[in-house]
């Protein structure tokens, strides 16, 4: 049985029943009808585990407040119409009996297609429901706070409900981790999952195959705070997050060849841990003994796979990666592998409560961003400069937070320092910058694990 359905019962998320009544009134006024469901759909912050999901490695994010809010209408025509309540996303409508996904234009509407599509696919569904939609979105866009995957996950759950079907959290999760690649990002899943999986009051160790996710109650004493760099990254218009994606494909395969594995069948990171039977620690020595530092070429790695560069082409590298001639394997893979290692120490820390948590805490957040910023090199001027004023003035810890170059980061601050903190940090970053100042109010927020995505009906 579906766990999503709820009576009006949003008052734990401030603001929200306000949210409601003018999103009901916006939706009379653009169709001309009421109503007759709404789903929400949180971001997310991840705590430390970047870019290691896709890798098949755990990761330990949490649910925030800021969320995707949908009005919804099923409607009798076969078509769905999609309004936006910030007027600078233009209105959309298309026939759900030919969803079209440009991945050259990663525009908001093609995010709803994602999840509308994959649900459409998982059913079969020969004569899908047509719907009138509103949107309403409270997480800042391009911000490594997951807008994009929570908008893609509302859509699922609109088009399920819509259709009168039902699915599992987890399953939810994985239908949407596929069809957000719709849009031509390769995700791993991490942000799918926490959207559904989470719950108040907790952060999650995700795991993958199979999914699952594990409660880590968060230390008392310290908050985590959220700051927008005020740099926009979208994952899908770059290069950047796809490279990384094929560079750990590529360390795998030249790994196992150099250790007798079947190369080929090995896609990710993990797998070579797995068939090894080894510890993280022991792979970080396989890596240093047989990956370089310097970058690979095309060319060299076909050496190492004993192919020819035609075969690379066609059977490695996906499309848009073609023209890339050279990769870095050894820092990816470094970086994998230690912060899938200080994900494991995290939780540990976390639930064995040392009387020094926060400081040990506060370690393993600094060594993710360095190792973000040195060996995946994911962080950007920016980011690096917000890091470090949040140490400067009180944070144990500080990193990037979500795909990197540009978002946001997240910090870990002692409860009663939480006050000068926040003032300090808008003086130093925000004020200084009459840009920043203008979204100042936005960017940087004091957080706690929020609840996961649901269906609800007013009472």
């Amino acid at each position: 049985r579906s766990a999503f359905y709820e009576n009006k019962v949003f008052l734990y998320i401030s603001n929200l029943p306000y949210r409601l009544q003018k999103l009901k009134e916006m939706f009379i006024s653009k169709f001309g009808s009421a109503p007759k469901f709404y789903a929400r759909a949180p971001g997310r912050v991840n705590l430390i585990g970047e870019h290691i999901d896709y890798c098949g490695y755990a990761v330990l994010p949490m649910a925030i407040e800021q969320d995707i809010l949908i009005a919804v209408e099923p409607v009798e025509t076969q078509v769905v119409q999609l309004a936006n309540t910030n007027s600078s996303y233009l209105d959309f409508s298309t026939s759900v009996n030919n969803i079209q996904i440009n991945k050259t234009k990663p525009q908001w509407h093609n995010y709803f297609l994602c999840g509308l599509k994959g649900i459409q696919e998982h059913f079969g569904l020969n004569n899908p429901t047509g719907m009138n939609c509103l949107l309403d979105g409270t997480i800042p866009p391009s911000s490594g706070l997951s807008s994009s995957s929570a908008l893609v996950c509302c859509a699922g759950l609109v088009t399920l409900r819509a259709n009168g079907k039902t699915l599992s959290k987890v399953e939810l999760a994985e239908i949407c981790t596929k069809s957000e690649r719709y849009i031509g990002t390769e995700g791993g899943g991490m942000d799918q999952s926490i959207s559904f999986l989470a719950e108040e009051g907790t952060a999650k160790l995700i795991e993958f195959n199979p999914l699952r996710a594990t409660d880590v109650r968060l230390p008392s004493g310290a908050v985590f705070v959220i700051a927008n760099s005020c740099v926009e990254m979208n994952k899908a218009a770059t290069s950047h997050y796809n490279i990384r994606v094929m560079e750990c494909q590529l360390a795998t395969k030249v790994l196992s060849k150099s250790k007798g594995l079947d190369w080929k069948k090995m896609l990710r990171l993990h797998d070579v841990q797995t068939k090894l039977g080894v510890n993280l620690e022991e792979m970080l020595t396989i890596v240093e003994e047989v990956l370089h530092p310097e970058p690979y070429s095309t060319e060299e790695i076909c050496k190492c796979l004993g192919i020819s560069l035609e075969e690379l082409r066609a059977q490695i590298l996906s499309q848009n990666m073609q023209d890339v001639s050279t990769f870095k394997l050894y820092q990816r893979a470094k970086h994998v592998y230690s912060e899938a290692a200080r994900v494991l120490e995290f939780k540990k820390i976390c639930s064995e409560t040392p009387a020094n948590t926060l400081q040990l805490l506060g370690e393993l957040m600094k060594q993710s961003h360095i190792s973000c910023r040195e060996m995946y090199e994911c962080s950007c001027p920016e980011l690096d400069r917000l890091v470090d004023i949040c140490l400067q003035f009180g944070a144990i810890g500080s990193r990037l937070t979500g795909a990197g170059w540009g978002g946001c980061t997240v910090s870990m601050v002692p409860t009663d320092k939480l006050n000068t903190f926040l003032k300090d940090v808008k003086k130093a970053y925000y004020q200084m910058d009459g840009q920043r100042l203008a979204v100042e109010n936005n960017s940087l927020f004091a957080t706690k694990p929020g609840k996961g995505a649901l269906v609800f009906v007013e009472a």
